[in-house]
């Protein structure tokens, strides 16, 4: 579990990823500050923000968090869509796979019934990750986004997480 003594570190990887990836699909890094708010309010909720902590002092490797589906609208109560980045150095080591696993149990945990992942299309390596952990292709959707001079197109998956009837 993250501790706001690890924003630093997330902020890093986040910002790095900003700046040189298109696994987020905006141009504008962040501060330290809307990073620790962004911390809080998923604390707030009740819901977990899990890092990847290097034991022999190389810092944060990746963190993962999910959120509420479509803003919390009331008829996705038991949807939740998640995030997971890892640093630059650290990807292809399973340190992903790991992080979103364990979102998985915390959010069968806390009843939730299907985790969501959009995905830009073509980073194939997070998909192939995804679909390793039970994650299904459920969308494409074309030229939805648009960074470094070029439409981008994003992949939905989904995982269901429990067989319960809502409740």
């Amino acid at each position: 579990m993250a501790e706001e003594t690890d924003a630093p570190g997330i902020l890093r990887i986040l910002n790095d990823v900003i700046l040189r990836t298109t696994a987020i699909y905006t141009d504008r890094t962040e501060t330290l500050e809307e990073r620790l708010v962004w911390m809080r309010k998923r604390w707030e909720w009740g819901y977990p923000v899990l890092v990847a902590d290097c034991i022999q002092g190389g810092g944060i490797l990746g963190f993962a968090a999910f959120s509420d589906f479509r803003n919390g609208w009331d008829g996705f109560r038991h949807t939740v869509e998640h995030s997971v980045h890892i640093r630059d150095d650290a990807r292809g080591r399973g340190i992903g796979q790991t992080l979103v696993a364990t979102l998985m149990e915390q959010a069968r945990g806390m009843g939730k019934h299907v985790m969501v992942a959009s995905i830009d299309a073509g980073n194939l390596p997070s998909i192939r990750m995804h679909e390793k952990l039970g994650f299904s292709r459920v969308a494409l959707m074309p030229q939805v986004g648009c960074k470094f001079g070029r439409w981008l197109d994003m992949v939905m998956l989904q995982a269901v997480l429990s067989d319960a009837p809502p409740g």
